[in-house]
């Protein structure tokens, strides 16, 4: 076990749906700050889940901060999880990560250990918690986002049995969401905005909610870092986009520049391009790349090389939640960044200032291409970019409070509440 970490007293539990390492995806990219964070203050035992062989790999590195882990593989089918969930009436999201031997690991180490601090990141994970928790342990929630409202917006736009499943996993999920809000002693979002959506949801009067910005590594995310340089396919503009691409909005997204704005720039600028980069391409995604001035790259050892050499990168997302790590990024790279109002709300920045907010498919075309026709306003764009989120996003500063938050006072009544 490692030697003890010094600041506060007993242990944490630190339970993520998703191992935490690398750091190399938006969820992925908080935990693992949050995380270190946690490390800091007191030993911490980790418990989280593989999706895949790569996944898995990492394990070992969760050694150097942890004094204890458990990282199962999730291995249960989406349509095993919600036939589970139709029985049982579970989320779906909920049921996607029961998993048994999570249980058992959590209740010996409640039993076997001094935890005085759980941190649960990502709503699932307070699935693993007893129906009872110690009167003097802790538990702080960290939903990052607001899930069910994703969902309950998906099921908006749809009809069909997808439309169905979709407003049920809303409805479902924002009541297993306000259960656990009133067990834990703080629940944490990813940004004001989000926070004040899940109050004004209704149904968490009286329990403690709160933000805890995400912030992005300003050493590594720079314009003068080492990083290998990439050269503009086709030669003209290139405009880019970050993210996971078996993501569905990120889907959504790239697919709605790629037929709505892009075509729209390539009339004033034939050789202008659109370089999609991010990992698992779906097959949808990937024909885009038959458009013409579409590149798909697939994963890349590097984004910062493709960030470094856009003209422009967008953000065109219509259904977002929290902060866009993918936005912060770009701002840190001195980008000029073109992105949705859904993109932009959970960031603190001023439009026109800091970033373009195009709230359709026409603004995107025509922000991009005021950017292409004046590189100095680009330029100067990109650099206020920057100095914002070495102002506003550093990560040292986004997760000071959490200190203050895992040591705070004693826990709320309703703890002594069942799990859901």
């Amino acid at each position: 076990m490692k030697a003890a970490a010094t600041g506060m007293d007993g242990e944490t539990l630190f339970l993520c749906h998703r191992i935490p390492f690398p750091p190399d995806r938006g969820d992925k990219i908080r935990s693992w700050h949050l995380l270190e964070a946690a490390a800091k203050l007191a030993p911490v035992h980790v418990g989280c889940f593989a999706d895949d062989d790569r996944d898995m790999s990492f394990a070992a590195e969760m050694e150097r901060v942890a004094a204890s882990q458990c990282v199962l593989m999730r291995d249960r089918s989406r349509a095993v999880a919600g036939l589970s969930g139709l029985i049982r009436r579970q989320p779906m999201l909920v049921a996607l990560y029961d998993k048994p031997g999570m249980r058992r690991w959590v209740a010996r180490l409640l039993r076997e250990r001094p935890i005085r601090t759980i941190i649960c990141y990502s709503v699932q994970m307070a699935h693993f918690l007893p129906g009872k928790l110690p009167a003097n342990v802790r538990f702080l929630m960290d939903f990052v986002d607001f899930d069910s409202a994703k969902y309950a917006a998906y099921g908006a736009a749809q009809g069909g049995p997808m439309g169905w499943i979709n407003r049920r996993e809303g409805r479902l999920l924002h009541d297993y969401e306000k259960k656990v809000a009133h067990r834990a002693d703080i629940s944490l979002f990813v940004s004001a905005a989000e926070a004040d959506m899940f109050r004004r949801a209704g149904g968490v009067e009286g329990c403690r909610i709160d933000a805890l910005d995400n912030g992005v590594n300003l050493d590594y995310f720079h314009v003068d870092g080492g990083y290998p340089a990439i050269g503009r396919p086709g030669g003209g503009p290139l405009i880019v986009f970050t993210g996971q691409m078996d993501y569905r909005p990120n889907i959504e997204a790239v697919e709605s520049f790629a037929t709505g704005a892009l075509p729209a720039i390539r009339r004033r600028h034939p050789e202008a391009c659109f370089a999609i980069v991010g990992r698992n391409p779906v097959p949808q995604v990937e024909a885009l790349g038959a458009l013409p001035g579409v590149v798909v790259t697939g994963g890349v050892p590097d984004v910062r090389g493709w960030l470094a050499a856009a003209d422009v990168v967008v953000a065109p997302l219509r259904i977002a939640r929290g902060i866009q790590n993918k936005v912060l990024e770009a701002m840190a790279m001195a980008r000029p960044v073109v992105a949705s109002p859904q993109a932009a709300e959970g960031i603190d920045a001023r439009e026109g200032e800091h970033l373009l907010i195009a709230p359709d498919v026409a603004g995107e075309a025509e922000a991009v291409l005021s950017l292409l026709a004046d590189p100095a306003r680009a330029a100067a764009l990109g650099g206020a970019a920057r100095r914002r989120v070495e102002e506003r996003y550093d990560w040292a500063s986004t997760l000071a409070p959490l200190r203050a938050m895992l040591a705070g006072g004693g826990g709320k009544g309703s703890r002594e509440a069942e799990a859901a």
